[in-house]
């Protein structure tokens, strides 16, 4: 019996030998920030073989041969104009009352870190309400002569998704150009078959880097979280939407869903056009298939009503700068007056929570908004956890009680404003391809500050007494999900 006793501790120890080891190859064979390093060894010490299934879904990185795909597409050649632009911005006087001079570092910043070009004169409308942002955006592809460009993270099999589809599949018949590149993970459930009409017609759709099987590349993380359209090179949509009956509302398990979408007429779209080109080519393998002449997308537009001021930028794992987060620092770091945030996920770094802090301790008003319920548990419990941190330092932090809150938004002073698909989150920062629209106007950051006010009736303040009072269990399981904040 002794024996046996034995040669089982000896078997317990050399499995938990063999799987510290495998944790430190898995974890350190691949380039990673400091807290996602300790964050996966964490998991894959405490959670022997279960770890590395967790792994498999979440930690693995996308070949490089996959990323260099997205990093090998050549941009759009702008960088004589951009240089131009910078030039411009470094001889101004100091900033008056223009918003474009007062922001010209944030500009001159995106014009270094992603070539992103600041259009002047753009016309947008912003929705907020699903039903009224398809109908819009149904009308206008039902409009397009030219080109109908859509790249989203979900697009679902289900009553909005199959209205869009039949859509697409008229335009197509027509001989309208149509492309669509989706998320396989993020539509998930909905098989290439989907889109089979829509091929025969002449249509396009592809998975994002050609991602068809969820079995054969199980990777929840790396995933194409953009949501672009561009019409005809001369409309486009970009925001928090996706394609699906729960963003309408129609899932109970939701409720009324609460999001944020811009309409942009204007250069703007040349932006959003150029990254969906570059999202395609890279995610498709036949050479005809590929974009290779670029000038008919990109037509001359006059808007001579355009009053915003705009630049795009994108950013994912392929690169070595988180470009959004940078945008989100800088923004933060600059405002002098109220920084005002609505996001669904609230997991920042220490970069973004430090910037935060410093905000609310100097006297800066600091509003965040986050939903009341989750849609991802341990998420949603992190998020509860840094909400309560930094209501402890003076931020007021809103609970939207009104259905689910899916707005990624901040308006800065009221002069200046970001709204896009990235989220104030690890995933959106180093982990997800996103795309956001940097906004400087006082008229639309203005009245994107009032649906947010709006939204404040919909809202239940969470004081630090308020965090205090909950459970014991509850404490738990935010404090424990703040450990796998880097992976989450």
């Amino acid at each position: 019996m002794d024996l046996t006793w034995e040669i089982i501790r000896w078997v317990l120890l050399a499995v938990i030998i063999i799987n510290e080891l495998a944790a430190i190859f898995t974890v350190f064979r691949e380039k990673r920030d400091i807290a996602a390093t300790w964050a996966w060894l964490l998991v894959l010490t405490l959670i022997p073989v279960i770890g590395f299934i967790i792994y498999a879904f979440l930690g693995r990185k996308p070949t490089h041969k996959r990323l260099n795909r997205i990093k090998s597409q050549t941009r759009l050649k702008l960088k004589e104009a951009v240089e131009r632009q910078k030039k411009q911005f470094r001889n101004m006087p100091k900033p008056k009352y223009s918003v474009t001079q007062i922001y010209r570092r944030t500009i001159m910043l995106f014009q270094s870190i992603d070539e992103s070009f600041l259009s002047r004169h753009n016309r947008v409308a912003v929705f907020t309400d699903g039903h009224q942002l398809f109908k819009q955006m149904f009308d206008d592809i039902a409009a397009a002569k030219e080109s109908i460009h859509i790249e989203f993270y979900t697009i679902y099999n289900d009553r909005i998704g199959n209205q869009l589809r039949t859509l697409l599949e008229q335009k197509a018949a027509e001989g309208v150009e149509v492309r669509v590149l989706y998320d396989s993970w993020g539509s998930m459930g909905v098989k290439p078959s989907f889109y089979a009409n829509l091929r025969d017609l002449g249509g396009y759709a592809t998975p994002f880097l050609m991602t068809r099987s969820n079995f054969f590349d199980f990777r929840i993380n790396y995933r194409d979280h953009r949501k672009i359209v561009v019409l005809d090179g001369k409309i486009g949509y970009v925001g928090g939407f996706n394609v699906g009956d729960q963003y309408l509302g129609r899932v109970a398990k939701f409720g009324p869903w609460r999001d944020t979408h811009l309409r942009v007429v204007g250069g703007a779209v040349f932006g959003m056009q150029r990254q969906f080109i570059g999202d395609w080519n890279a995610s498709v393998k036949r050479a005809e298939s590929r974009i290779e002449h670029y000038h008919p997308y990109f037509p001359e537009i006059d808007v001579k009503d355009g009053t915003t001021a705009m630049q795009t930028v994108a950013s994912g794992p392929e690169g070595e700068l988180e470009k959004i987060k940078m945008g989100y620092l800088r923004l933060i770091n600059a405002a002098q007056d109220h920084i005002w945030i609505q996001t669904p996920y609230l997991i920042p770094d220490d970069s973004i929570l430090d910037a935060l802090r410093v905000a609310a301790h100097s006297g800066i008003d600091v509003r965040i908004m986050i939903p009341c319920k989750p849609d991802h548990p341990f998420v949603y419990r992190a998020t509860q956890y840094y909400a309560q941190s930094l209501a402890a330092q003076g931020v007021t932090i809103y609970t939207y009680q009104k259905g689910f809150l899916h707005s990624k938004t901040i308006t800065i002073d009221g002069r200046m404003a970001s709204v896009g698909s990235a989220n104030l989150d690890f995933r959106s920062f180093k982990l997800n391809f996103e795309i956001n629209a940097f906004i400087y106007d006082f008229k639309l950051t203005d009245q994107l500050e009032q649906i947010f006010v709006n939204d404040i009736r919909n809202c239940r303040v969470m004081t630090a007494e308020r965090f205090a009072q909950q459970s014991r269990w509850l404490k738990f399981k935010q404090y424990f999900s703040r450990l796998l904040s880097p992976i989450l």
